[in-house]
């Protein structure tokens, strides 16, 4: 279950960027997380609801975008919607693809006040 450390790693990179900012009111945490960044949504939110507990952060919104998979293949160059790390070309059938965004996991942003 990596989601629990994820959770601590944002709520810890969270911390340290607001720590100049101190004393304030943490109202919202934006994040990015890819599809294909093999983070369970649902075991995320669990452990970041655990991980907000007695911080700045225990009253903030927190904030999801999806980031959609989104693939090129290698070998007839067509790019493509993923929906795991496993999808095939629509095109040609082939597995060697380069995968151009999904793989995201970041903090987007903190709203203080």
């Amino acid at each position: 279950m990596h989601e629990v450390s994820i959770a601590m790693s944002i709520i810890d990179l969270a911390e340290q960027q607001i720590r100049a900012s101190q004393p304030c009111t943490v109202q919202e945490l934006e994040l990015e997380i890819g599809k294909l960044a093999g983070i369970e949504l649902q075991t995320l939110n669990f452990a970041l609801t655990g991980a907000v507990k007695g911080t700045a952060f225990e009253e903030a919104k927190i904030t999801q975008h999806i980031i959609e998979g989104k693939g090129r293949c290698s070998g007839c160059e067509t790019e493509f919607v993923m929906d795991s790390l496993l999808t095939p070309c629509p095109k040609c059938g082939s597995y060697f693809i380069h995968i151009l965004q999904g793989r995201e996991m970041r903090l987007k942003s903190i709203s203080i006040n």
